[in-house]
């Protein structure tokens, strides 16, 4: 047995180096070794103290569930018409960015709808009451800020240059456990998980462990900068299977940068509809071009009209950069803040063009309920469906401020309004007209989830 350990031992310290380096990083670190073996303990220990436990106290409203809103179950408990709420603990990860100003990355999806968020820092144990500079649900990114007293930030990185095999390390909080660090690669990029998380999608995708309590956490490459926040698995049982997913810092920075000037992410569009090409599109179109967004339709007066796109036109480059697909054009465009000028490069008639367009504001978007239209509509946003990913059509509720009467009235972020008062409505038009003209109380039909749920406005 002795001998067979000693002769495989080459072969294993191999393998080892090999979670240390990549070829393209080899150049850039020095091997760390520890007894004569390869060892990621020294780039452990820069990176951890960088990454912090979140635990978040959210208020459930017991009289949320469908259940409690059956008057005969109600009775039949002898239940009182208002239920206190429900308090509820969980835990999650984050990442400090900024030590000077006490920035903290971290998911959406951790701290929504908390009331309280208590950051432990790893390296001293100390415990800091964090706020919430702003949050981003549909790139799952939330800024925290903290006290800004001895505290250590990680580097960003550049994932503009990574490639599928690059070596990566995770770390984070799973199952509330403590700080867990595990080493994987990047399985793929640029990847989606077909809707099962709302918004822009364009994730790294690891085999790094990653289970419920990482989420918030850092994926890190071997120079130590912070190249994701890992953000969601797919796995059966919940648990880890080997897919795990990271928002990228081509998503979260411009996310974080925005959220620090305004509090939140002012998003603009084009005014396009787009669908991916394909070979079969275009030999019916007569284009030698497989790569791309087909632009399908141009919403009227938008900015991609004013700047002469067209129906047909297929977009293959945005400021020089190509594009691979629809989803590569709407996640840049996503990213970039109102007003931005940029360079759209479009396959026409067999000949590439260039048109400059000016990011604008998303159509038919309101920002806030008028109150003299309907005061219970204060504190929500609203926007039209996408066509292109929605099933139905309507409008969607984009946020609600917790405790504001939109809250109140049980609209949820998420929440699609179908029809008003049994009128169908198309879009955010339809919606303003309707509420304007309907009676004091006002049936709003709603899909929620999977659910029909019927909400009064009073």
């Amino acid at each position: 047995m002795t001998g067979r350990t000693s002769r495989f031992l080459p072969v294993a310290a191999a393998t080892a180096a090999l979670l240390v380096f990549s070829s393209a990083q080899a150049a850039d670190i020095a091997v760390p070794m520890r007894d004569g073996m390869p060892t990621l303990a020294p780039l452990v220990e820069r990176v951890t103290p960088a990454v912090v436990n979140v635990a978040v106290k959210t208020k459930l409203d017991m009289d949320d569930n469908p259940l409690l809103k059956d008057p005969k179950f109600r009775r039949f408990f002898d239940l009182p018409d208002k239920l206190p709420p429900q308090e509820r603990n969980s835990v999650g990860s984050g990442v400090i960015i900024d030590a000077k100003k006490g920035y903290i990355l971290t998911n959406h999806h951790v701290i929504d709808e908390a009331t309280d968020i208590i950051i432990t820092l790893p390296k001293d144990r100390r415990t800091l009451i964090a706020k919430v500079i702003g949050s981003d649900k549909e790139t799952d990114i939330a800024l925290l800020q903290v006290p800004a007293e001895n505290l250590v930030a990680l580097p960003m990185g550049d994932t503009s240059n990574m490639r599928v095999g690059d070596y990566v390390v995770a770390v984070g909080n799973p199952f509330g456990l403590g700080q867990t660090v595990t080493s994987g690669i990047v399985s793929a990029l640029g990847r989606s998980m077909g809707g099962s998380i709302e918004g822009y999608e364009d994730f790294i995708q690891t085999d790094a462990s990653i289970n419920p309590g990482n989420s918030g956490g850092a994926l890190v490459n071997l120079k130590g900068e912070l190249i994701g926040i890992n953000t969601a698995i797919i796995g059966p049982s919940g648990g880890n299977v080997g897919v795990g997913f990271a928002v990228p810092t081509t998503i979260f920075r411009s996310v974080m940068n925005q959220l620090v000037a305004y509090g939140e992410v002012r998003r603009g569009q084009i005014g396009v509809q787009i669908q991916d090409m394909t070979p079969e599109l275009a030999k019916n179109l007569g284009i030698n071009q497989t790569e791309g967004a087909l632009i399908s339709s141009v919403v009227k007066g938008s900015p991609a009209e004013t700047a002469g796109l067209r129906s047909g036109d297929v977009a293959v480059a945005l400021d020089g950069a190509p594009l691979h697909g629809m989803s590569d054009l709407r996640n840049r465009i996503g990213m970039m803040t109102l007003g931005t000028a940029v360079n759209v490069t479009v396959f026409r008639g067999g000949k590439k063009q260039e048109f400059k367009i000016t990011i604008g504001k998303p159509a038919q978007q309101i920002t806030e309920a008028k109150a003299e239209d309907r005061p219970a509509l204060l504190g929500a946003t609203f926007s039209n469906t996408d066509p292109v990913t929605d099933k139905v059509k309507g409008v969607r509720v984009l946020n609600v401020e917790r405790g504001s009467p939109a809250f109140q009235s049980n609209l949820r972020p998420g929440d699609i309004i179908v029809s008003v008062n049994q009128r169908q409505i198309a879009n955010v038009e339809d919606f303003t007209a309707a509420m304007k003209t309907s009676a004091r109380q006002t049936a709003l039909f709603i899909k929620r989830g999977g659910e029909d749920i019927l909400v009064i406005v009073q």
